[in-house]
């Protein structure tokens, strides 16, 4: 991910302003992006619009397809379902090596975080989180110090991921559910238990993915 001090160029704060417009549905999900209309909405060149949406086909929120050009990927229950049998699969080995390698710091960090999330969740029964540092599962995923890991989850499919947390999954009933399996999973993490932080992420992921489902087959 870009830091905000590593932002120097105007291709990097596009990239950055349209990847946060297509996941929080600014720009609809599967709507066209047209280079002309974006560079006037941005103020860039097409060329900057260019390099921008080349980036968002990489991390898998853009897609180009023949005689159509370039478009938001669509949510669909079909696409869910495969983005989440992986994300089970290696956000569950994620939480079993946190469990075995993240600091007694970092674990008392990522409490402390979801301290700060409790008041949110109780007061508005929703649980946006920022990308990055701010999102608990990004920690879990940073704190296996696999790069492997890392690479495919954050730098691959993370911002794929938030689009359907964002637009679908960060409301409603669920939310002190989800929220309550996260202190279990934490607590797992804490007590050094791999198989049972495996075994809480993978079901969590699991339940996500039976929320958001249902929310799009009901459109």
């Amino acid at each position: 991910m870009i830091s905000k001090e590593t932002i120097v160029t105007s291709a990097d704060k596009t990239f950055l302003q349209l990847r946060t417009d297509i996941v929080e549905g600014i720009i609809p999900a599967g709507s066209k992006l047209s280079e002309t209309e974006l560079s006037t909405k941005y103020a860039v060149s097409r060329a900057v619009i260019r390099e921008a949406i080349n980036r968002l086909t990489s991390c898998h929120l853009v897609e180009r397809k023949a005689n159509v050009g370039a478009r938001v990927v669509a949510l669909s229950p079909e696409g869910l379902i495969q983005l989440y049998q992986v994300r089970e699969a290696l956000e569950g080995m994620a939480a079993r090596l946190a469990a075995r390698y993240m600091s007694d710091d970092e674990i008392a960090d990522m409490q402390a975080l979801l301290d700060s999330h409790f008041d949110k969740v109780k007061d508005s029964h929703s649980y946006y989180q920022e990308a990055g540092d701010v999102d608990f599962h990004y920690r879990i995923v940073t704190g296996s110090k696999n790069d492997h890991l890392i690479s495919v989850l954050i730098d691959g499919l993370y911002h794929l991921v938030r689009m359907y947390r964002v637009q679908l999954g960060m409301a409603g009933p669920r939310v002190s559910t989800a929220f309550d399996e996260h202190r279990h999973i934490v607590n797992a993490i804490a007590n050094r238990d791999e198989e049972l932080a495996e075994m809480l992420m993978r079901r969590h992921i699991l339940y996500s993915k039976n929320n958001i489902e249902k929310k799009l087959n009901n459109d």
